[in-house]
């Protein structure tokens, strides 16, 4: 079996392209929030309950929007919690959640 991507009509691809696009412009907007501190990372843990878009961010991506953390911190100390660098906010487990907090809240 090939794996090919599903055939959708062109309003379909339209439509998945403009909602693509869309979930990439809220999570730069939060990254920007998160580097300006305009919104703290458990508030944006409380958004990703709530919000489709903001739960398929992933953790890395955000911890490295976070103000003074870079990739290298933003790495070390998910691999000490034990997170993978590809999870995803929503795939985080209550125990991840409070050490992230902990460590960055």
């Amino acid at each position: 079996m090939s794996s090919q991507p599903p055939l959708l009509t062109d309003e379909a691809r339209a439509a998945a392209l403009k909602k693509a696009a869309e979930a990439r412009r809220v999570r730069a907007e939060l990254k920007q929030l998160l580097k300006m501190g305009s919104i703290s990372f458990s508030e944006l843990l409380v958004r990703a309950d709530l919000d489709e878009t903001v739960a398929k961010t992933k953790v890395l991506a955000v911890l490295e929007s976070l103000p003074g953390v870079g990739k290298v911190k933003a790495r070390r100390t998910m691999e000490s919690i034990g997170i993978a660098e590809n999870r995803r906010l929503r795939g985080l487990g209550e125990k991840q959640r409070e050490e992230l907090l902990l460590a960055f809240g």
